[in-house]
């Protein structure tokens, strides 16, 4: 097709992909480009804005290493991703959900566990915390056999890969789930962190006047054939940031009740202040998969 006026580019490109084999990938070109081409003309897009935003898309491949992800931050800090995953999640979007975002710092192979061992794996100070889990199907019925890995920051706000004071694999586990579709342990209290602000991200951050940090939360991933994986984050009931985390994961349903306690601990080793986290996921039927280490 000649195009003779810039109404005229739309129906080309589309004329162009026509013949696309793969269905599902020909319905997503042509809503692409019938969304991206009504963008440009809803904000008018000049010249010099269209070159500004080649260079930043370009800036988050170059930010992008086997240890940084600036791809999947920017995502997040547009909350793509939170609507990515409830639109996948909880009877696809109609429902709700304890899925949530993967983050950047999950790594396979956590150490096995006992339920009701400790995930502390070497000197972090903070505030004991006891866990206490339920995972059941969409029918209320315990799931045994269900494998779940856990993984959090420090109260210092550092994951282990991050901190060279803190062990290999310090504050990660994978436990199993018993007859009742239940399982424990034991950690500190996790404490909110900032994302990396010296990217393209932080430019964003940086002119929509937000501040850059994650309110504290618990990393979970429950793995078992015949259900989809589910990737959960609860977070912590008293952190002042839980309305404005700037990766906008929180969710009503991921609002964990962290309770604070000052007597008796049930590890005789713990004085003064220790909390407790009673939590029920639901797995809905699918397909198993574990998902690719975002950071290698």
């Amino acid at each position: 097709m000649i195009i003779e006026r810039q109404e005229n580019v739309t129906d080309a490109v589309l004329a162009a992909f026509k013949n696309v084999e793969d269905p599902r990938l020909r319905e997503i070109l042509a809503a692409l480009v019938k969304h991206l081409h009504a963008f440009a003309r809803d904000v008018h897009l000049t010249e010099e804005e269209f070159e500004k935003a080649v260079a930043y898309i370009t800036a988050l491949g170059q930010k992008t290493t086997d240890n940084h992800n600036e791809v999947v931050l920017m995502s997040g800090s547009l909350g793509f991703s939170t609507l990515i995953c409830l639109l996948n999640n909880g009877n696809n979007g109609q429902t709700e959900t304890t899925a949530n975002l993967l983050g950047p710092f999950w790594r396979m192979n956590s150490p096995r566990t006992e339920s009701g061992g400790s995930i502390v794996r070497s000197p972090t100070p903070g505030p004991a915390l006891f866990v206490n889990c339920w995972v059941k199907d969409q029918n209320g019925k315990p799931i045994q056999g269900a494998e779940v890995d856990i993984w959090h920051s420090s109260p210092e706000g550092f994951y282990e890969q991050q901190d060279p004071k803190q062990a290999e694999m310090n504050l990660r586990g994978k436990f199993m789930t018993d007859g009742h579709g239940h399982f424990a342990f034991r950690s500190v209290k996790p404490a909110g962190y900032p994302i990396p602000i010296d990217g393209p991200v932080g430019d964003l951050v940086r002119a929509t006047k937000r501040h850059n940090y994650r309110p504290a939360h618990l990393h979970f991933l429950i793995f078992k054939p015949g259900f989809k994986t589910l990737i959960s984050q609860i977070y912590v009931n008293d952190d002042q940031r839980l309305e404005t985390d700037v990766q906008f994961g929180v969710t009503r349903a991921l609002v964990g009740n962290y309770v604070r306690h000052d007597g008796p601990a049930p590890a005789a080793d713990v004085k003064g202040e220790w909390y407790s986290l009673d939590q029920t996921f639901v797995m809905e039927p699918g397909k198993s998969r574990l998902p690719r280490p975002p950071i290698q």
